[in-house]
């Protein structure tokens, strides 16, 4: 119903568009911000990716601003290109009936056709920092008549390093403007820059478990670096997901871009170094299902609105809360539930817990899902002694060699030292029993351990070797 729309205080013909676009119910954000931004109310609002955030302020601009300016009255900062060309296209379906046009502008893309249009007249500027400072130096972005500023993702840009040139956009325009910023975390730098650039700003924020969507089930799984790609073949394999799946590098990204591809998975990878042309084209054929896995760094994911991405997996754990809440906040989306699973290493465990208490959430362990019986897997999976070994380092070894063999503790580590060439230092206890012994190698000598050591044999008794696995 666009009443409940018009009753926050949208104008009738946005609300309509609305309609046109399918939306029933305003969202919890557009419920507690609308309002006070219809009035001109400055604000800070906390709201990720997918709470209806751009609706919110899209509603508030277009409700405020008179459209056929010659000059934009309106701006909008974001973080990335990407996010730039989708919060146009949304706030031009928006304006279906009030008339407002919407330019993005971005780098990496032509400046003059930027420019043309510019010059063409627009209402409403959706533009990155480094564009826009780009445009008002060579005074072809005029904003002597700018009278509302939106800074979407604020948290992002201070982080991705654009504060000078926000700063110096926000110095460029009118002092007496409305402004309000939308951030999905509220870190002290981002409401330092609310309080440096508003007037008695009113905060807004989700209730604390909105933060990370309930829609989201969050799972995380401990695997080794060296079976990263067997956990997430198995995982494409069985749920047949359309994912996104972060890597901490570029580097990253084209490694498992080119192996999931050589293995057959429709796969795109996009990060920082891919042109924009190619970006455009990676986004529009992921958003579009001719492919169904989208491979990305943070940078270059940040700002993507798809609505029907079943599954986040974080190939790379992220270090820190905020870069978690991202990248899972991609997923559970319109109604739709998702899923969030992460792959860590014994080492990165504490992080669960940690995110865990920062969210309020349980991130649920969960086991590789087992594949159909008698269907291969894609890649084997391999023993990792990094995720295996203790503390020290040490990883145990069934050797079936015991007392009835005539092996003691030195006898037998003896036996190992010479016969795989392992030093007297990495080895650890040795527990002998009748017929078996438990060994402790240093996890650097345990591929000798299982491929050197059966090839030689003990009083003439063939040697073999378990991997044991806690």
């Amino acid at each position: 119903m666009i009443s409940d729309f018009i009753s926050l205080g949208i104008a009738e013909d946005v609300a309509k568009a609305m309609g046109d676009m399918g939306w029933t119910d305003p969202t919890p954000i557009q419920k507690a911000s609308v309002p006070l931004g219809v009035e001109g109310k400055d604000m800070f609002a906390q709201a990720q990716t997918g709470t209806g955030k751009t609706g919110a302020y899209g509603s508030i601009l277009l409700s405020t601003t008179e459209s056929g300016s010659d000059v934009p009255t309106a701006i909008v900062m974001v973080p990335t290109r990407e996010l730039a060309n989708q919060v146009a296209e949304e706030l031009t379906k928006l304006s279906k009936y009030s008339g407002h046009r919407v330019i993005p502008i971005y780098g990496g893309a032509s400046i003059e056709g930027q420019v043309k249009k510019l010059a063409q007249g627009c209402d409403i500027v959706v533009g990155t920092p480094g564009r826009v400072r780009d445009m008002i130096n060579r005074k072809v972005l005029n904003l002597a008549k700018i009278g509302s500023l939106v800074l979407d993702e604020a948290d992002r840009m201070l982080d991705m390093g654009f504060t000078d040139d926000i700063e110096f956009i926000l110095k460029a325009m009118p002092s007496e403007r409305h402004t309000m910023l939308f951030s999905a975390t509220m870190q002290e730098n981002v409401k330092q820059l609310a309080f440096d650039y508003m007037k008695s700003p009113k905060e807004v924020s989700v209730s604390k478990d909105e933060i990370v969507l309930d829609l989201t089930k969050q799972y995380y799984i401990s695997v080794g670096r060296r079976n990263k790609s067997w956990a997430l073949c198995r995982i494409i394999d069985i749920d047949k997901p359309k994912a996104i799946i972060f890597c901490q590098t570029k580097k990253m990204v084209d490694m498992l871009d080119e192996r999931l591809t050589d293995y057959g998975y429709k796969v795109v990878a996009i990060h920082g170094d891919l042109p924009q042309v190619k970006r455009e084209k990676v986004i529009r054929d992921f958003r579009n299902d001719v492919t169904d896995l989208l491979i990305a760094t943070d940078v270059a994911a940040r700002g993507l609105d798809i609505d029907d991405i079943s599954y986040v997996i974080n190939y790379d754990m992220p270090d820190d809360i905020d870069t978690y809440i991202h990248r899972i906040g991609r997923t559970g989306r319109a109604g739709k539930e998702g899923t969030a699973v992460s792959f860590v290493t014994s080492e990165e465990e504490h992080l669960i817990r940690e995110f865990q208490l920062r969210t309020g959430m349980e991130i649920e362990k969960r086991d590789v899902p087992e594949s159909e019986p008698g269907s291969k897997d894609t890649i084997k999976k391999v023993i990792d002694y990094d995720q295996i070994s203790d503390v020290f380092g040490m990883c145990k070894f069934e050797v079936n060699l015991g007392k009835n063999d005539g092996v003691g503790k030195v006898s037998l580590a003896d036996f190992i030292i010479k016969s795989v060439r392992v030093r007297e230092v990495s080895i650890g206890k040795v527990q002998v029993g009748p017929d078996t012994s438990i060994v402790e190698v240093h996890k650097d000598f345990g591929s000798r351990m299982t491929k050197d050591l059966p090839k030689v044999k003990f009083k003439g008794k063939a040697v073999t070797v378990k991997v044991i696995q806690d």
